[in-house]
């Protein structure tokens, strides 16, 4: 394995063929890449972790204009339009649901797009998946790499099921606590940004038609998301819990209790938190690898180099604009060499810095308890930012 992220000028097809290339992991932004890859004709081997490859797909998600870009490239977008909820808008609440200000939002993906759509996580994966199984990519399921061993030309690597194969070059796409982020010697880590969240799915109320949130209360954020036309995604913020402490059995009656003295929608949705295995708890991190993204013929796409607070909704859209950029340059250029994966670091990293300080920024003020921040031009200064192309 290279120590260092410098790739010798190489040739495309380094040994003579079409050019193959490794995709390892199976969430959104591996699967888009494997889609926008084989669409240009690039042979791709994707593999994933997990046996049953919608086993960790969630609850649900915000998909911004921006993401909806790279999704409609993808092919997917019919059927996020058709399964998920064009919201109305975005409406902040006082905690008896008193409709406190409404507004519109940038449509960051262009005046064609959506400004966002909210959408069942599953449902969303069920569709990159049926993309990536029609893409003719070989999948194996239950297979991680464990080994990269490189050379100018390529990166040999060794599988868990004992296998090898050769690749023009690896994409690391498995996630926040990526294993081929370490494999590569590159050590940075998420950190907690000190706030958690608990998500879960509930029918959708009658009259909910836009993302409502709470800022206050028992909770830093209470917030619910149509996600389709009968269901809704439900979330609260607080502060960071010992999670060890936590019994998953009482998730269910852990978010009921929290939700507990909000009004409005809150008080129907609030009752479908019964099963403890639809609630999830997790915590805010704070990541972004500061360095180059790849070592040698090995990069990083997504979560594995970045991630942040959902405050602004942006973690796919980042991980997706990733996909695009990675794609359209190993798509669009005759050699495949240190240049092109630079190049490619460079077009993310100030974007990407962005929107994860904002994320970041938005939570700690909540944190502080900051109430003269500037919430409204952090917001719409990125925002606006994000109408441009990646």
């Amino acid at each position: 394995m290279a120590d260092s992220p410098t790739l010798p000028h190489s040739r495309l097809r380094s040994s003579g063929g079409s050019p193959i290339v490794l995709v390892i992991g199976g969430g959104t932004s591996g699967n888009a890449l494997t889609v926008l890859l084989r669409r240009a004709g690039i042979t791709v081997d994707l593999v994933e972790a997990s046996p049953d490859w919608k086993a960790a797909a969630g609850s649900g998600i915000t998909l911004q204009g921006n993401a909806l870009r790279v999704l409609r490239e993808a092919g997917v977008l019919d059927g996020i339009e058709k399964d998920g909820y064009a919201a109305e808008g975005v409406a902040i609440l006082a905690p008896d649901g008193t409709v406190l200000h409404a507004h519109e939002e940038l449509r960051t993906g262009g005046d064609d797009l959506p400004a966002h759509i909210g959408m069942q996580r599953p449902r969303l994966q069920k569709l990159l998946i049926d993309q990536v199984r029609a893409s003719g990519a070989d999948i194996r399921l239950g297979t991680t790499a464990t080994a990269f061993q490189q050379d100018g030309e390529g990166v040999d690597v060794t599988f868990s099921d004992g296998t090898s194969r050769r690749y023009d070059l690896v994409a690391g796409a498995d996630g926040l606590h990526s294993a081929t982020r370490e494999m590569i010697g590159i050590t940075d880590k998420p950190e907690p940004t000190g706030m958690g969240i608990w998500r879960a799915p509930a029918p959708r109320p009658a009259g909910v038609r836009r993302t409502e949130m709470i800022y206050g209360s028992r909770c830093f954020i209470a917030g619910y998301c149509p996600t389709g036309e009968d269901t809704v995604y439900a979330y609260l913020v607080e502060r960071l819990r010992d999670r060890s402490s936590l019994d998953p059995d009482t998730y269910a009656d852990e978010m009921r209790a929290l939700s507990e003295g909000y009004g409005g929608a809150w008080e129907e949705i609030r009752t479908a938190f019964t099963d403890p295995k639809a609630v999830n708890y997790t915590r805010f991190d704070r990541h972004l690898v500061e360095g180059p993204w790849h070592r040698g013929r090995v990069v990083l796409v997504g979560d594995a180099a970045h991630a942040c607070p959902p405050t602004l909704a942006q973690g796919a859209a980042m991980s997706l604009e990733d996909v695009q950029v990675l794609a359209e340059l190993l798509t669009s250029r005759t050699e495949w060499d240190n240049q092109l994966l630079t190049d490619y670091h460079a077009r993310r990293m100030p974007r990407v810095r962005m929107v994860v300080d904002a994320s970041v920024q938005l939570g700690q003020w909540l944190l502080d308890g900051v109430r003269d921040a500037d919430v409204p031009g952090l917001m719409g200064r990125t925002m606006t930012a994000l109408k441009e192309l990646p």
